[in-house]
């Protein structure tokens, strides 16, 4: 597994790492395509999800899943 792999990223840092709007970022977290946990007000997810998202992965990977549901509501 790469160095860091499994830090954790605030929206604003997914959308910078990802290169996309933030608009575009939620609609990947409501449509499963990003596995994204709700925390308080903000998002937070794997940079190692963010890779497999890269790379055309499925949205099911294991890992990081809080209680709150993984698709933006």
């Amino acid at each position: 597994m790469e160095k860091g792999s499994d830090e954790v990223l605030t929206t604003r840092e997914a959308i910078r790492y990802l290169k996309i709007s933030r608009p575009t970022y939620f609609k990947c977290i409501r449509l499963g395509k990003i596995n994204a946990t709700k925390v308080g007000n903000g998002w937070r997810v794997l940079r190692s999800e963010l890779n497999r998202f890269l790379r055309g992965g499925s949205g099911e990977s294991e890992g990081f899943r809080g209680t709150e549901s993984h698709r933006r509501e």
